[in-house]
């Protein structure tokens, strides 16, 4: 019989040389190569616009807005409500929507007047659906109408700002 396939390892301290080269020469390599990538120069712009875009792929899908249910009820501007649910489709003109600030694709809707974009907006129109698909519970008439008004006044429309909704007596007297 020849040696020629005999074990490698002939004595127990080859053996531990053999299990910590084993184990700690892959995790030597993984940490050079580590400080290797990450020594590339981030300066200026670049490194801003890298972190800008990190934060930007991690950031919450969407924001809870709690409300105090006791507390007296703050109304949004039109501009917060054109944002939250409006801009979905008027900043890219899906669906045949008119886009913020074309003149020219209000112009027709503008000449119905202020009681008739809302009208409009309660009862849906073409592929939008009644209330812009807000629920009456999370956005008041009044805030839909601070809405119209903003968005018409983009394309040029002079409509006053709807009057604000009269308070309850109960909530005028806890907030005093």
């Amino acid at each position: 019989m020849s040696e020629e396939h005999g074990n490698l390892i002939k004595s127990p301290k080859q053996l531990v040389v053999m299990v910590f080269a084993s184990f700690f020469v892959p995790l030597i390599i993984i940490a050079f190569l580590m400080v290797y990538v990450g020594s590339g120069k981030k300066t200026g712009a670049d490194a801003e616009a890298a972190a800008e875009a990190a934060n930007q792929l991690i950031k919450p899908v969407a924001l809870l807005d709690f409300k105090d249910a006791s507390g007296p009820k703050v109304f949004k501007t039109g501009e917060e409500i054109y944002k939250q649910a409006c801009a979905s489709c008027h900043a890219s003109g899906a669906a045949g929507a008119p886009k913020f600030g074309d003149a020219g694709g209000w112009s027709a809707r503008l000449g119905r007047g202020y009681d008739g974009l809302m009208s409009s907006l309660v009862k849906g129109k073409g592929a939008m659906p009644a209330r812009g698909g807000t629920s009456p519970s999370d956005i008041s008439d009044y805030e839909l109408g601070r809405a119209v008004v903003y968005l018409a006044a983009s394309a040029g429309g002079k409509f006053a700002e709807p009057k604000a909704p009269e308070v309850k007596a109960e909530a005028k007297a806890e907030a005093k």
